[in-house]
Order: structure tokens, then C-alpha cells, then sequence
């Protein structure tokens, strides 16, 4: 039992010797910066490029060139015959825009039932008239209330002069009240009222002329 002591007492002392010169080594030496943290704080590629890393608009389609808007021709009028009328516009027009917008669209509608052909559909400047109020004791005029005019163009082309009547006769029954309607021959005036007039651009085309 004295031997087998002896031996365990051995071994602890040079266990402790062990420690000791570890410790007394680690003191001794300088602390190793661990290679991790190191490449974390200081960058090894300095100059690397990136390569492109993170972009993606390249992937993107290119996106066509816009092109110049072209000034809007007019289309050409077309001729009357024996058989068919020459263009034709239905002038829709009247103070509530909504009966106006609706019976422009039925009338639409019924064309294309009909078989006739709708050349273009569009809507004119709104129209704004004062209505001034007089005093009953008195000169003096004041504005009253506004009133706005809507205006609607359904554009007919080559309508049948059969068709003419029985189409005529469907929109006059189902005119609604306060919607004024009324059917003419498309001309080039109308066509230029459509777009708003610049008398400064005009003035200066007439100098340079």
C-alpha cells in the first residue's frame, strides 16, 4: 500500500511541475493573433475586384428606344356614293356628362350590332356658359351659376342608305331627356376642333412664312 501511495504522489507533483511550466511558458510568449479574426479585421485582397458581385440590372432586357410621338393625321374623308353615305359624325351633347358618356356608348354599341363601321369615337372640349341673374329693382347683373356642355363624336363611315333610317329611328326613341343629338357630314373644321388652338405658334408660323 506504501508503494502504490508513493506512486499516486509521484505522479501528482509532476503533473503540477507540467502546469506550472505551461503557465509560465504561455506568460512568457506573446499572444497569437487567431488567423479567423484576423482575416475579419483586416482585408487580405485589397485589390481584388468584386467581379460584378451583387448587380443584376445587366440581366435586365433593354428597354426599346422610345420613339418621337408623329403629329396625328387626318384621316382621309371618305366620298359619298349611290349607295352609301360619305363620313359621317353624331354629335352627342348635353349638361350631365354621365347621360352624355352612356348614350354615346349605346349608340357605339348599336353600330356594332347593326354592322356598321365606327370609324373613331371621341369627345370635344367641354363648353362652359355664365348665366348672369338681373336684379328685379335695379341694372346691376350678377353671375348666377355655370353651365358646363359635354360633347361626344361617334364617327360613321360608309353608313348603308338603307340602314340610315332604321338606325335614325332606334336613336331617336331611345334619346334620353336633356341629351341633344344631332347627325352631320364630318368635314376638315371638324377635324381641327378637336385640338386646341395655340394663336402665339400660329402668329409665329405666320412670320416665318
Amino acid at each position: 500500500m506504501n508503494a502504490v501511495f508513493r506512486k499516486l504522489q509521484v505522479s501528482a507533483t509532476q503533473q503540477a511541475f507540467v502546469l506550472n511550466q505551461a503557465l509560465t511558458t504561455c506568460r512568457a510568449t506573446p499572444s497569437i493573433q487567431h488567423p479567423v479574426w484576423a482575416s475579419v479585421n483586416e482585408r487580405q485582397y485589397k485589390s481584388m475586384p468584386t467581379h460584378g458581385i451583387g448587380r443584376w440590372r445587366h440581366l435586365l432586357p433593354k428597354d426599346p428606344p422610345k420613339k418621337k410621338r408623329d403629329r396625328p393625321q387626318m384621316k382621309e374623308i371618305v366620298v359619298e356614293t349611290e349607295t352609301t353615305y360619305a363620313t359621317l359624325n353624331v354629335n352627342v351633347s348635353g349638361y350631365d356628362m354621365t347621360m352624355v358618356e352612356h348614350f354615346s356608348q349605346h349608340i357605339h354599341n348599336l353600330c356594332n350590332r347593326l354592322g356598321i363601321k365606327v370609324l373613331d369615337c371621341y369627345a370635344l372640349q367641354t363648353k362652359t356658359t355664365e348665366v348672369w341673374l338681373m336684379q328685379e329693382q335695379g341694372t346691376k347683373m350678377s353671375v348666377d351659376s355655370f353651365l358646363k356642355t359635354h360633347n361626344r363624336v361617334v364617327q360613321l363611315r360608309s353608313l348603308n342608305a338603307t340602314m340610315c333610317p332604321i338606325f335614325l329611328e332606334v336613336l331617336l326613341k331611345n334619346q334620353p331627356e336633356g341629351v341633344q343629338l344631332s347627325v352631320q357630314e364630318h368635314t376638315e373644321v371638324d377635324y381641327k376642333t378637336r385640338f386646341k388652338g395655340r394663336p402665339d405658334l400660329e402668329g409665329l408660323k405666320a412670320k416665318i412664312a
